[in-house]
């Protein structure tokens, strides 16, 4: 069975359906490329699957050391280029400020920005600026 069936629903959007769970996502074309930029573009869900992904792993990985990252955020900015049109690069800022964190712990989250599935899955062209603030 497949993982997502999307569908083109006209006027530059699309309904993906995660098929194991049911939830649906809509993405919309920005507006610098004749959409109407109402929600998620495709390229919007690339930098969003980045920064979530890490935050993924980090979860997993301070779980399995015994602390937890819950409350944490992170900023991201999709920077495009054109000729040809793509994600140039993705620039994320984690923050763990507001977490009473020991080195070992930050030092192990640090370790963890390029690992997990989707940076390893991006192109080298792409660049990932992840900065990490504790």
């Amino acid at each position: 069975m497949e993982t997502i069936r999307t569908t083109y629903t006209g006027q530059l959007r699309t309904e993906a359906v995660h098929v194991q769970s049911g939830n649906k996502l809509i993405t919309d074309a920005p507006t610098d490329n004749k959409g109407k930029g109402e929600t998620f573009s495709p390229t919007d869900l690339l930098a969003t699957s980045l920064a979530s992904c890490i935050f993924t792993i980090m979860g997993i990985k301070a779980e399995e050391a015994g602390f937890k990252i819950d409350g944490a955020t992170a900023k991201t900015w999709k920077i495009m280029s054109e000729n040809p049109r793509r994600v140039a690069e993705v620039k994320i800022e984690f923050d763990f400020s507001m977490l009473d964190l020991k080195e070992s712990e930050k030092e192990l989250l640090q370790s963890l920005v390029k690992v997990s599935p989707v940076p390893l899955s991006i192109h080298d062209q792409t660049k990932q600026n992840v900065h990490v603030k504790f």
